[in-house]
């Protein structure tokens, strides 16, 4: 029996400052259109999370894609990963500068290869050779962006403290108010019952060259398993890798708690084991889902046989 197709979004988990907010849900709300059109004509979940991640790295809005943050050396480098729950078959990029949409490259990874991750230049030749056009990085990069890494240089240079990777000492709400994580996800639930999970990122500001945040690792940043649950994550990267979270969160699910119930557990988890800041959508095959956050706001939204609806607060 055909099930009714889901699609949850998130555009970011962080202090969105109230002139933010629209552009936010707008982004939100077109990659539920996009996404949600996908599984309406009987396209999979991996279609879905695919397209609709697609339209928020395409908004400059979101750290993702074209005006993600920018590295030390002010150049942009991307993270992603998309993972097909029903084939447990999953594809990610990382540290790729040439890519305008590093989760079709992840979609390639997960179609084409019998390998799982790419990194940098690989990721990119790879790509390539699999019909994506290369970029110059310099298309990705935004003037405001490099007027936010002056300032950070500017700030780290007169030793003022960079709450990026605040410690315990550090209320997830103070850290999130100088740093925002606008990494964007994607969770959908298709109509032959399937789950799939998508994740991009652009990083963290003023980041060293090569690193890597949670976005892109299986089990970390994102998940999906049609015996468990489908899960993306946003927020402060380190604590989520070390936590593998995405695990931890589906998992829980799996052993017969609601998404309801495991999301703000999972928050609750990052904060008191590590400090950690973020949001989390998460979605059950039966079509149960939770979304929850430890920052003062998240951008999300939902498609369902009631129609879309996004916010900022929950």
């Amino acid at each position: 029996m055909p099930r009714t197709p889901i699609l949850l979004v998130h555009g970011g988990a962080w202090a969105i400052p109230d002139d933010m907010v629209e552009a936010h849900q707008r982004g939100v709300s077109n990659a539920l259109s996009a996404g949600y059109a996908q599984l309406q004509k009987g396209a999979s979940a991996v279609d879905a999370v695919e397209a609709a991640v697609s339209v928020l790295e395409d908004d400059d809005t979101f750290d993702a894609g074209r005006g993600s943050f920018l590295t030390r050396d002010g150049r942009v480098q991307l993270d992603a990963l998309l993972m097909d729950g029903g084939s447990m078959r999953a594809g990610g990029v990382a540290c790729v500068e040439r890519l305008r949409n590093p989760i079709q490259a992840a979609r390639l990874v997960l179609d084409k290869s019998p390998h799982v991750y790419f990194v940098g230049q690989g990721a990119e030749e790879f790509a390539q050779q699999h019909g994506m056009e290369l970029i110059d990085n310099g298309e990705l990069v935004l003037e405001r962006e490099q007027r936010r890494l002056e300032d950070a240089q500017a700030k780290e240079r007169a030793g003022l403290p960079d709450l990026t990777f605040a410690g315990d000492d550090k209320s997830p709400e103070t850290a999130a108010e100088l740093a925002s994580h606008d990494t964007v996800g994607a969770v959908a639930l298709d109509a032959k019952g399937n789950i799939a999970a998508a994740t991009s990122t652009g990083g963290t500001l003023n980041k060293a060259p090569g690193r890597v945040g949670d976005s892109s690792l299986i089990g970390c940043g994102c998940y999906a398993d049609n015996s468990s649950a489908a899960v993306s994550l946003t927020g402060w990267g380190e604590p989520i890798m070390k936590l593998v979270l995405g695990k931890w969160a589906v998992d829980r699910v799996q052993l017969g708690r609601s998404p309801e119930q495991v999301a703000p557990d999972a928050m609750a988890y990052l904060h008191k084991r590590l400090g950690g800041h973020g949001g989390i959508i998460l979605l059950a095959p039966d079509g149960r889902f939770g979304i929850a956050h430890n920052t003062p706001r998240m951008a999300w939204g939902i498609c369902d046989a009631q129609g879309p609806r996004t916010g900022i607060h929950l």
